[in-house]
């Protein structure tokens, strides 16, 4: 056990999906798990373990931001045994391309962030997802017949910003970024620094350019296409 996760080792499998809402996780599991157990609910950071085409599969949630995903991630594949882990949750679109409900793959994730510098002193601005865990999705996405965009991301530390900062069109520009979220770029860093392995499927809730949005309940329970695809990833 962890300060913050009181499952039992042997209670979480090899592989996570990682929505950022604990009751997104909780939906996941009741909807495609089989023989679902709850095996953490700490600070309400619910995780359940069941088996998806008799592949034992947990889901866990990350709360909102870098640090949350941050000590979840590091714990699960510090000291529970986790090898891979795939975060399902949503983006903003910063490009006239990506409308709401289309999926996107992470090919990377840019931030301004000091996530990893302050983990290890690592300068970079820029992480990646496993190559060997993208290449799974992609083949899955092709098996269920659902588009994938592979994109850059830009893992932001703010929701809320001034308009003295840079805005979606600067940072779009600037850096090639076509959506934007709060968490893969810690994600990917804590599996590279533990040589385990981390991807991002995200699905579009709203968008920058158009300001078309989905509702809270839409962000919780139709993104089955994303759900999908990262559970047949661990099927073959």
């Amino acid at each position: 056990m962890t300060p913050h996760n009181n499952a039992k080792l042997g209670d979480i499998a090899k592989n996570v999906l990682m929505p950022g809402d604990p009751l997104r996780a909780k939906f996941i599991a009741e909807t495609f798990l089989e023989n679902v157990r709850q095996v953490n609910a700490v600070r309400n950071m619910f995780a359940f373990t069941g088996t998806y085409k008799g592949k034992e599969i947990t889901v866990m949630g990350s709360g909102m931001g870098m640090p949350s995903i941050g000590i979840y991630s590091y714990e699960l594949y510090k000291f529970y045994g986790v090898e891979n882990i795939i975060r399902v949750g949503s983006a903003g679109s910063y490009v006239d391309s990506l409308d709401l409900y289309d999926v996107v793959l992470a090919n990377s994730s840019w931030s301004q962030s000091t996530f990893a510098r302050v983990q290890n002193g690592s300068t970079s601005d820029t992480e990646y997802p496993s190559e060997d865990l993208n290449a799974r999705i992609e083949k899955a996405a092709a098996k269920l017949n659902i588009p994938l965009h592979l994109e850059k991301l830009h893992s932001s530390d703010v929701f809320y910003t001034e308009q003295n900062v840079d805005g979606y069109k600067e940072i779009s520009s600037k850096y090639g970024c076509a959506c934007v979220e709060m968490e893969s770029f810690a994600l990917f860093h804590n599996a590279k620094v533990l040589g385990k392995n981390a991807a991002c499927l995200l699905t579009i809730s709203d968008s920058f350019t158009s300001n078309k949005q989905t509702t809270a309940e839409e962000r919780q329970t139709a993104f089955t296409k994303m759900i999908e695809v990262a559970l047949e990833t661990f099927v073959d």
